[in-house]
């Protein structure tokens, strides 16, 4: 047997039992949401809204508690009644942590529990309440899964694959975190230990993976939403999904360097092993790698019953290689790029921590 078959072998087996592991606790019994009626302000900042943000604000929330909705952003969009907005132009280098900071001092918020959510998620009651319950509990953070749906061609269906049935699901990655929680920024409920810490977040571009190591830092901890927020897919091509992702690789590079070989080595092994298994003709490699497809196709499966949320058709049985793909090509293209990122139309270079340092700003700014 050949050394090149050995790791092959020893990689699988780190690879396979590492899916079994999520696995096992994703089959833990999950109990039941809790419930809350308390005031809540949702703060909805954005920069420049694209048509399909425009409608999730239009959307109703079925939320039976007090409830202000406001939009921060440097102009005025279209806004449906009911929906405030407060003018907001940040200058700090996170412009969305800018716009959170704004509305904070702007804003009344004694009494009411505060949450953050990106324009392109579609708010329910739900979503509002699966957040907001652990706050007025007392707990400092709480995060709900972006699950995106209305997946359409194969970028799509790759970025859905990715997110909703794969290890980088956020479900799969709160359930295998060591330390800090995994957390997505997409939509945050945020308890007065985590308020205190956002001024200290305004200079790092991903401030949901430092606001999660701060919190962790003082021994609180993060509450995951049972309830998914659900993110309609625009039409995009592979190329920008591809790009998208190289600038997460980038951030978690930046942020947390040691979990950064752990994408090749745990997230996306199935192609590369695939590959080694063809071109070296070992047979128990071939066996070894059969069986690591089988234990992640389990664990898409088990990932899709978890994220369904009563939509039809969400299993596509082979998309989760798809969004291996997507994640492995992001990964080699963030290994030749050079430490910065253009994020929200502005080129910023990234220094250890995730901090940055603005280069240059563009002629069209992004969204938060």
């Amino acid at each position: 047997m050949s050394a090149g078959t050995v790791l092959g072998l020893g990689w699988v087996v780190l690879a396979a039992g590492f899916s079994a592991v999520a696995l096992a606790r994703l089959m833990r019994p999950r109990g039941p949401g809790a419930s809350t009626h308390v005031p809540v302000l949702l703060l909805r900042p954005m920069d420049a809204p694209s048509a399909r943000e425009l409608e999730n604000l239009a959307a109703p929330i079925d939320y039976a508690g007090p409830l202000e909705q406001v939009v921060l952003s440097p102009t005025r969009p279209a806004l449906p009644e009911g929906v405030r907005w407060v003018p907001s132009e940040p200058r700090t280098p996170n412009r969305k942590v800018g716009h959170v900071l704004h509305a904070l001092d702007t804003l009344p918020r004694e009494g009411r529990v505060v949450l953050v959510v990106d324009a392109d998620v579609a708010v329910t009651g739900a979503l509002v309440r699966g957040l907001a319950a652990p706050v007025a509990a007392g707990v400092a953070l709480s995060t709900a899964v972006p699950t995106p749906v209305e997946a359409r061609g194969l970028s799509g269906r790759a970025v859905a694959g990715l997110l909703r049935r794969t290890h980088h699901s956020f479900r799969a990655l709160h359930v295998m975190s060591a330390g800090a929680q995994a957390v997505c920024g997409k939509a945050l409920g945020l308890g007065p230990a985590a308020l205190e810490e956002l001024p200290a977040l305004a200079d790092h571009i991903g401030e949901d993976l430092e606001l999660s190591k701060r919190l962790y830092a003082r021994g609180l901890g993060v509450a995951l939403c049972e309830v998914p927020a659900r993110v309609p897919l625009a039409a995009g091509d592979w190329r920008a999904a591809q790009e998208r992702f190289t600038r997460w690789m980038q951030v978690l590079r930046s942020h947390r360097p040691g979990l950064y070989p752990t994408v090749p080595l745990l997230f996306t092994p199935t192609w590369p092993l695939l590959a080694l298994a063809l071109l070296g003709g070992s047979a128990p490699l071939a066996l070894g790698v059969l069986g690591l497809v089988a234990v992640r196709s389990l664990l898409s499966w088990r990932l899709a019953v978890l994220s369904a949320s009563g939509e039809p058709g969400t299993f596509q049985g082979a998309d989760w290689l798809l969004g291996e793909a997507l994640l492995l090509a992001a990964f080699v293209s963030s290994l030749v790029r050079a430490p910065r990122v253009t994020w929200r139309g502005r080129t910023y270079a990234l220094d250890s921590g995730g901090r940055m340092s603005l280069l240059w700003v563009g002629l069209k700014e992004g969204r938060p």
